[in-house]
């Protein structure tokens, strides 16, 4: 992990609230200059602490009315399928996230889709892609929080 300072998770949060603001508003907000302020950016991205900066969209006004959970049960747990199946979920633009999990079932996807018959079409892609001892899918009714900002202590340890 890297270690982060005061002003780092001071930018990081800035930067995750809104990675549009010039760099002048966040060095304000952090108590630094322009020029250091732009250099601990750098810093951060060189380090792999900021991932990269992106715009984030409504699905439902993109058409992705739908978001499903999808659990998966493995055939096997050999490095062979754990590929096969990476590459498969790599293959579906549709899925979100991917997660593997500790617990009764191995992998946890968030999938968007638009509706019903666009994730009936999704499912039988992957499961004609890969053998799967199981898939059980939960559909959100409504999404009640959401936010990719990490909660950054922005205090003095």
């Amino acid at each position: 992990m890297t270690e982060l300072d005061l002003i780092d998770r001071k930018i990081v949060a800035a930067l995750m609230e809104d990675a549009t603001l010039p760099i002048a508003q966040i060095a304000d907000r952090v108590g630094l200059s322009q020029t250091p302020c732009w250099k601990r950016i750098q810093k951060l991205e060189a380090a792999g602490v900021l991932k990269s900066r992106v715009a984030l969209a409504d699905p439902a006004k993109l058409g992705f009315g739908l978001s499903v959970f999808v659990e998966i049960e493995a055939v096997d747990h050999s490095g062979e399928w754990r590929e096969a199946f990476v590459r498969t979920i790599d293959s579906l633009p549709e899925v979100m996230e991917a997660f593997r999990m500790a617990g009764e079932m191995d992998y946890l996807l968030r999938v968007a889709v638009a509706d019903m018959a666009a994730f009936d079409d999704f499912y039988r892609r992957l499961t004609d892609a890969v053998p799967l001892k199981n898939v059980t899918s939960h559909f959100a009714m409504e999404r009640l929080r959401y936010t990719t900002a990490y909660p950054v202590n922005t205090r003095d340890r």
